[in-house]
C-alpha cells in the first residue's frame, strides 16, 4: 500500500488539488446564480401567480413567505446554501416540484444528445483533422478545410429547419420531433437515456425508435462540432509533426501508424482535449433551440422556460447544475492531462 501511494503520491496530490479548485468554483457558483437571480428587476410574484392574483396583498404575503421572499437577502441566501448542502434545490414557482425532480427529468435527454453527439464528433473530428494535416496543401486539405469552414459557418437553428423538412417531411428517411413516436411508451427508467435503458432491458423496437429521433439532432449539432474539431485538430497536428522528436522517429523509419498514434497524438492530445471538454459542456448547456426545434425534452429547454417564466429557484438550480457541468467537465479533462503528460502533474507540485 505504502509502495502503492509513493509510486502514484504526484498522481493523487494532482487529483485532491483538482478537487479543491473545483469545489471553490462550485461556491462560487452558488454566489453568483443566487445574486443574478436575484438581481433581475421583474416581480417574480406577479409571473407566478399572474396580475389578477398579485394584486391581493394576502396572497402575495403568503407566497413570499412560502418562498421565503420575505427575508433579507443574506438569510436567503444562507437557506439556499444550507438545503443545498442537502441536495435540496428548492420548488419551482411554476411546475411546483422540486428543482431536482424537474432537472433529473429532464437532464437525460440532454445527457444522451450530447453524448451521441461528442462521440461522433470527436472520432470524425480526429481523423479529419489529423488526414487534413499529414495531406497538407493537397486536394483532400483543402476539400476538409471547406467543409470544416461550412460545419463551423452555417447556423445550427437553420440547418434543423432545414433537415426536418427535407428528411422528414419530403422524403420521410427519418423520424420527426420528439424521443420516441407518438404513442411509444419509454422504456424502463434506469439511466433515464431512452437507448441505453432499451438496450438493457432487451427492447431493441424501443431502440431502434429512440436512436431514430436521435439521427437528425445529433446530425445537426455533430456537424458544428466536426468543423470545429477538424480546423483545430488540423492546426494542432501541424505544430507537433514539425517537432525534432517526430522528424527523428520519421528518420528512424518507423512506420506511419507507429509515428501518429505514438508520437503526434499524444502531443498533440492535451489541446485537443480541451476542445473537447469545452464542446461537450457547450452541448450540455446551449442546445435549447435544437430541443425547441426537434420538440425534444431536455436542460436547455427547462432553463429557457423557468427564465421565461421567472421562475427563480429554477433558474438558480438550471444555472448551478450548468456550472457544475463545466467544472466536472474540466477536472475530468485535467485529469486526462496528468495521465497523458507526467510533466503536468510534476509542474504543478
Amino acid at each position: 500500500m505504502v509502495k502503492w501511494y509513493l509510486r502514484h503520491r504526484g498522481l493523487l496530490n494532482y487529483i485532491i488539488r483538482r478537487l479543491g479548485i473545483a469545489v471553490l468554483l462550485a461556491f462560487g457558483i452558488t454566489i453568483i446564480t443566487f445574486l443574478l437571480a436575484n438581481l433581475v428587476p421583474n416581480d417574480p410574484v406577479v409571473a407566478a401567480l399572474g396580475e389578477v392574483a398579485a394584486s391581493k396583498p394576502d396572497l402575495v404575503a403568503a407566497f413570499r413567505a412560502q418562498y421565503g421572499l420575505d427575508k433579507p437577502l443574506y438569510v436567503q441566501y444562507w437557506i439556499y446554501l444550507t438545503n443545498l448542502l442537502h441536495g435540496d434545490l428548492g420548488t419551482s414557482y411554476i411546475t411546483r416540484h422540486a428543482v431536482a425532480e424537474d432537472l433529473s427529468t429532464n437532464f437525460p435527454a440532454t445527457l444522451e444528445l450530447a453524448l451521441f453527439t461528442i462521440v461522433s464528433a470527436a472520432v470524425i473530428g480526429l481523423f479529419f483533422g489529423v488526414l487534413a494535416a499529414y495531406r497538407k496543401g493537397k486536394a483532400s486539405d483543402q476539400v476538409l478545410r471547406v467543409v470544416s469552414l461550412v460545419g463551423i459557418s452555417v447556423p445550427s437553428f437553420w440547418l434543423a429547419i432545414l433537415s426536418l423538412y427535407l428528411f422528414y417531411f419530403r422524403l420521410r428517411w427519418t423520424p420527426g420531433s420528439g424521443r420516441l413516436s407518438p404513442g411509444a411508451p419509454p422504456p424502463k427508467r434506469i439511466t433515464g437515456l431512452y437507448t441505453v435503458d432499451a438496450l438493457v432491458t432487451g427492447d431493441f423496437e424501443t431502440f431502434v425508435d429512440a436512436a431514430g429521433h436521435l439521427i437528425l439532432p445529433v446530425f445537426v449539432l455533430t456537424l458544428y462540432a466536426v468543423g470545429l474539431l477538424t480546423r483545430f485538430t488540423r492546426t494542432t497536428v501541424l505544430e507537433v509533426l514539425d517537432k525534432d522528436y517526430v522528424h527523428a522517429a520519421t528518420a528512424k523509419g518507423l512506420p506511419l501508424r507507429t509515428v501518429l498514434f505514438k508520437y503526434v497524438l499524444r502531443g498533440a492530445m492535451i489541446p485537443i482535449l480541451t476542445i473537447i471538454g469545452v464542446v461537450f459542456g457547450g452541448l450540455l448547456s446551449g442546445t435549447v433551440l435544437i430541443e425547441s426545434i426537434f420538440s425534444r425534452p431536455g436542460l436547455g429547454s427547462y432553463a429557457f422556460r423557468a427564465a421565461m417564466s421567472l421562475d427563480l429557484v429554477a433558474v438558480m438550480g438550471t444555472g448551478l447544475v450548468i456550472g457544475l457541468i463545466f467544472i466536472m467537465t474540466n477536472f475530468l479533462v485535467d485529469l486526462a492531462y496528468g495521465l497523458i503528460d507526467p510533466r503536468v502533474r510534476v509542474g504543478q507540485r
